[in-house]
C-alpha cells in the first residue's frame, strides 16, 4: 500500500503550489471565531493527501494552463470536499477519519454540520475573486452532483440488486466529479476551447471513478491502522460497492440468498464470510482491473499533452490512486 511520504515524491514538482495552499488554508480558516479557529487546527492536525489539489496543480502545469487563480481554486474545491466530509460523518455517525477523532465527536453533530456550512460558504466566497462565471458555473455542477451521489448512495443501502451501472454512476458523482473539476479548472481559467476543457475533464472524471473504487477495496482489504476504520465496516452498514456487486453477480442462487442473509443479519463472524465470498467470486480481482482500466481510458484522454516532468508526476498519481490498495 501506497503512503504519504511516497506521494510526497510525486509531488515534487509542485512543491511550491502545495505550500502556497497549505499556507492561503490555513490563513483562510483562522480568525472568524474562536470555535472555527479552534476546528479549524483539528481539521488541519487531521489533513488529507491533498489528492486534488495535487491533480490540478499537476495537470495545469502539464497543460501550460497554470493560473495565478488556480491555487484559490484548489482551495475551494478542497473546502467543498472537506465540508461533504463533515457531513458525511454525522450521516455515518462516525467517530474517526484518519486515525483522529471527527468533528461531530470532539464536538457535536449540530457543530459538525454547520461548519461544513460555513466551508462551502467559505469555498464559493474565494471562487468569486477569480471572476470567471464558467468556473463558477463548473464548481457549482460538480458540487450539486457530490450531493446527488450522496443522497443516492443512501438511498441504496442495502439494495443488493444494484447494478454496477448504478454504481458508477453513483461514485462519479460523488467522487469523480470534484476530480473533473479540479482537471478541467486550468483550461477553464485560461479560456481554452470546450473541446480542451472536455478532454481534462474526462480526464479527471475517469481517475475519479478509479480512486473511488479503489477506495471501496480497502474496506475489503485495508489495513485499520493506515485508514483509519476497521474492514468490513462500509458493508456491514449496507454499503454496496463493486467487489460486491460483482461477486453477487457471479453466485448461484443459493450462494447469493446465504451471502445476503450474513449481509442483513451481520452476526458475529459474518464479514470473514463475505469477505471470502468476494475473495473467491473474483470480486476483488474484478474490481482492481476496473480501476486500472480506467485510469489507463483516463490518462488517453489527455494523450496529447506533451512529455514533462509535471505530465509524468501525473502519470504517477494516477497509478497511486489505482494502487492505494495493492
Amino acid at each position: 500500500m501506497l503512503d504519504l511520504s511516497q506521494m510526497h515524491e510525486f509531488t515534487g514538482p509542485i512543491k511550491a503550489d502545495l505550500d502556497q495552499f497549505n499556507t492561503k488554508l490555513n490563513d483562510y480558516l483562522q480568525g472568524d471565531s474562536p470555535l472555527i479557529t479552534s476546528i479549524a487546527r483539528h481539521l488541519l492536525k487531521s489533513r488529507g493527501k491533498r489528492i486534488r489539489p495535487a491533480f490540478l496543480f499537476l495537470s495545469s502545469r502539464a497543460s501550460n494552463t497554470y493560473d495565478e487563480h488556480s491555487v484559490d481554486t484548489s482551495l475551494a474545491i478542497e473546502l467543498i470536499h472537506t465540508a461533504t466530509l463533515l457531513h458525511d460523518d454525522v450521516v455515518d455517525e462516525s467517530e474517526l477519519r484518519r486515525g483522529h477523532q471527527t468533528v461531530n465527536a470532539q464536538w457535536t453533530n449540530l457543530i459538525s454540520v454547520l461548519m461544513g456550512d460555513y466551508l462551502f460558504a467559505k469555498a464559493f466566497r474565494i471562487m468569486v475573486e477569480a471572476d470567471s462565471l464558467e468556473l463558477m458555473r463548473a464548481v457549482s455542477r460538480a458540487t450539486e452532483r457530490v450531493a446527488v451521489g450522496e443522497l443516492r448512495q443512501i438511498e441504496e443501502t442495502g439494495n443488493y440488486d444494484l447494478s454496477e451501472e448504478e454504481y458508477v454512476s453513483i461514485i462519479a458523482d460523488k467522487t469523480a466529479s470534484l476530480f473533473s473539476v479540479s482537471c478541467e479548472a486550468g483550461p477553464i481559467l485560461k479560456r481554452h476551447q470546450p473541446k480542451q476543457r472536455a478532454r481534462f475533464a474526462d480526464f479527471g472524471e475517469k481517475v475519479g471513478t478509479a480512486f473511488q473504487m479503489a477506495d471501496d477495496l480497502l474496506d475489503f482489504v485495508g489495513d485499520a491502522e493506515v485508514t483509519g476504520k476497521e474492514p468490513g465496516n462500509d458493508v456491514m452498514t449496507g454499503k454496496v460497492t463493486l467487489p460486491l456487486i460483482y461477486s453477487l453477480k457471479k453466485a448461484g442462487k443459493a450462494g447469493r440468498r446465504e451471502i445476503t442473509k450474513h449481509l442483513r443479519d451481520r452476526d458475529d463472524g459474518s464479514f470473514d464470510k463475505i469477505y471470502r465470498f468476494v475473495a473467491e467470486t473474483g470480486g476483488i480481482d474484478y474490481t482492481y482491473r476496473r480501476a486500472n482500466e480506467l485510469s489507463r481510458r483516463g490518462l488517453e484522454a489527455i494523450s496529447n499533452v506533451s512529455q514533462s516532468v509535471y505530465f509524468e508526476r501525473l502519470r504517477d498519481m494516477v497509478s497511486f490512486t489505482t494502487s492505494r490498495a495493492s
